[in-house]
C-alpha cells in the first residue's frame, strides 16, 4: 500500500487499529469517539442519524460482507461516486455531531475535537483549519468541508486534507 496517496492516507486513519484492514468496529466507531469528544449521548438524534449513516457506508464500503476491508478492496470503492452516495451523508453527519450551536459551521475547537476523534493529530487538525479557514473568520462551513474532503479523496489535491492526512511535517 501507498501511504503517501491520498486513499493511502485515508485507509490508515480509518484502519484505528492498525492491523492493516479496516475492520466494522474500526469504522464505526467513528460515530462514537465523536459524540464522545462532543458531548453527546448515545440517544441524541444527531448521534442516530450518523451511526445510521456509518452503517450504510460500511455496508458500501465492505462488498463482500467479510466484516474486513483491505486497502486493495478501499482503493476499488472509494472515488467520486462512494463519496455523493455514501460518504458524504456520512461526514456530514459526524460534523454535525461537532456543530455545538447548529449553526452550520465549526470553529477551532470544534474542528479540531472533531479531527482528533476521527484519528487526526492535533497538530493536522490545526492546520487543515487554517488551510479550509480561507476568509480567516475562525469558521469552517459544512459545504467548504465537504468539498475539501472529496477533493483531497478523489486526488484533486486539498490543502486541507493534505494538513489532515498527512505527516504533519
Amino acid at each position: 500500500m501507498n501511504h503517501s496517496t491520498a486513499k493511502g492516507r485515508v485507509f490508515v486513519m480509518l484502519d484505528a487499529d492498525g492491523d492493516g484492514v479496516i475492520s466494522q468496529q474500526d469504522y464505526l466507531s467513528r460515530t462514537e469517539r465523536v459524540a464522545l469528544a462532543t458531548g453527546r449521548k448515545a440517544d441524541d438524534p444527531l448521534v442516530v442519524t450518523a451511526r445510521a449513516s456509518g452503517e450504510r457506508a460500511w455496508a458500501s464500503m465492505d462488498a463482500n460482507g467479510d466484516g474486513r476491508v483491505t486497502f486493495e478492496e478501499y482503493a476499488a470503492w472509494a472515488g467520486a461516486e462512494a463519496f455523493e452516495s455514501v460518504c458524504r451523508g456520512t461526514l456530514a453527519a459526524l460534523f454535525d455531531l461537532a456543530d455545538a450551536d447548529e449553526d452550520g459551521a465549526l470553529d477551532r475547537s470544534e474542528f479540531t475535537a472533531l479531527r482528533e476523534a476521527l484519528g487526526n493529530p492535533a497538530g493536522n487538525a490545526d492546520a487543515a483549519f487554517d488551510a479550509l479557514d480561507s476568509d480567516g473568520d475562525g469558521r469552517v462551513g459544512r459545504d467548504d468541508y465537504l468539498a475539501s474532503i472529496r477533493a483531497h479523496v478523489i486526488g484533486e489535491g486539498s490543502p486541507m486534507g493534505d494538513a489532515l492526512y498527512g505527516d504533519g511535517s
